[in-house]
């Protein structure tokens, strides 16, 4: 399964879950793969535990394959890199995808990714793509070449009103580019249980019957601490409250049962 996780708005979360499902998955036993299409290569950081600026064979790389002549091109599985944690594999980011942007362009290169990716998927049991909060070539190419779209949604009120135009935008490149896509969730992040507004937003959405689904995850220091520590959660803290919502989160992506609080009123 191919899933991206994407949202125009930044500071919403993507790294943070696209890392932390992966790592949940990985640690199942699942061969897993997160895919870094943000230039400033936040999920590379985390997982590798180097600047993508550091990194040789990243994702520009080969990306790059497609628009430079080269009689023997190189394999998708040779750009991935293991991480420190078992089954969890990356395809890292640069800050060279900036500088390449256009030339993929240029040359209708919309569609490689996709091409990349189900190469790979022989490889892989499941695929996270983390994207940049931008529509631009990169979120496009993730967005046709995933299954499912994931969209991390901050409670807030200019959130809600981007929420709609992000719906509007996959909506037409599913007509348009990818049929197979399909939003598997809204995802209430950095959710405050106590404060009335985050509750109203939420059930308002489900109201309007957006996918919103029914793990919501707290806000926490400890995700910021998981960042500084290079950790995921399900490997830093695994019996912390936001452990186990994210592990909740896994599972309802995943058809099994899971006992949830309902919103409260």
């Amino acid at each position: 399964m191919r899933r991206v996780v994407f949202n125009q708005k930044g500071g919403v979360g993507k790294s943070s879950i696209t890392c932390n499902l992966a790592a949940i998955s990985a640690s199942r036993g699942k061969r897993t793969l997160v895919v870094d299409l943000d230039p400033q290569g936040n999920s590379t950081h985390y997982l590798l535990g180097k600047p993508a600026a550091e990194l040789k064979d990243t994702v520009a790389d080969l990306l790059e394959q497609t628009v430079a002549f080269s009689v023997f091109n190189r394999r998708p599985d040779e750009f991935v890199h293991a991480s420190s944690f078992d089954n969890l594999f990356v395809l890292p980011s640069s800050p060279e995808l900036d500088f390449l942007e256009r030339k993929l362009e240029a040359k209708h290169k919309i569609y490689k990714l996709r091409e990349f990716l189900k190469k790979l998927s022989d490889s892989f049991d499941e695929i996270y793509i983390d994207t940049a909060p931008a529509l631009n070539f990169y979120t496009r190419s993730a967005l046709i070449a995933a299954q499912r779209c994931l969209i991390p949604f901050d409670c807030d009120d200019f959130s809600r009103q981007a929420l709609y135009n992000i719906l509007h935008e996959i909506r037409e490149l599913q007509e348009d580019h990818n049929e197979e896509l399909v939003v598997e969730g809204i995802i209430a992040n950095q959710f405050q249980p106590r404060a009335s507004l985050p509750r109203q937003l939420v059930r308002e959405l489900m109201e309007e019957g957006l996918p919103v689904l029914p793990v919501r995850l707290s806000s926490s220091v400890k995700m910021k601490e998981s960042h500084q520590s290079r950790q995921p959660l399900i490997h830093m803290a695994p019996k912390h409250a936001l452990t186990r919502q994210y592990e909740d989160l896994y599972r309802v992506l995943h058809g099994e049962s899971v006992e949830l609080e309902p919103l409260a009123d």
